[in-house]
């Protein structure tokens, strides 16, 4: 094998992830875990715990996606309107005749440009700091369920003692 060469570089992750199944990989996990005797162990509960947050790293990852089309769909129309905008304006400057009037145009629509590249970046923004926080907000809340899940069962297994 050449020294040089890279043995991740060829490696890929869609064929890798094809068959990866988050529900049957619990489900799997709950016949081995079953198959065994711990005493004062819920398997059961664990195995229920495993299925929430796999459903609520699918609900997170549905709620990025989401965010994600909505600032590309957002960022196609702001690029769409500034063609137009750019249009508009080439054919603006280009009925002006004196240098004067062409300039002063120029300096007057670079300003209203910049002005809204700033909106628009603000707005860009916005969208994503919005769509971060939904993701982390679903996220967030299974984390809380499931330490509240942990003490329950403490709580549980230390009355049984």
């Amino acid at each position: 094998m050449n020294a040089n060469m890279n043995p991740f570089m060829n490696l890929d992750m869609t064929k890798m992830m094809a068959d990866f199944d988050p529900t049957k990989l619990a489900d799997n996990f709950a016949k081995l875990a079953g198959s065994y005797s711990l005493p004062d162990f819920n398997v059961d509960g664990l195995v229920q715990a495993q299925q929430k947050n796999i459903e609520a790293l699918n609900a997170a990852n549905k709620a990025a996606v989401e965010g994600i089309q909505a600032v590309a769909q957002r960022q196609t129309e702001l690029v769409q309107e500034l063609v137009k905008e750019a249009t508009d304006a080439v054919a603006e400057l280009s009925k002006l005749e004196a240098p004067e009037e062409a300039a002063a145009k120029q300096a007057e629509l670079l300003k209203t440009a910049f002005e809204k590249a700033v909106a628009n970046s603000t707005e860009l923004a916005e969208m994503v700091a919005t769509s971060n926080a939904q993701t982390s907000k679903l996220i967030s809340a299974r984390i809380t369920e499931s330490l509240d899940d942990i003490r329950k069962q403490a709580v549980t297994l230390k009355k049984k003692k």
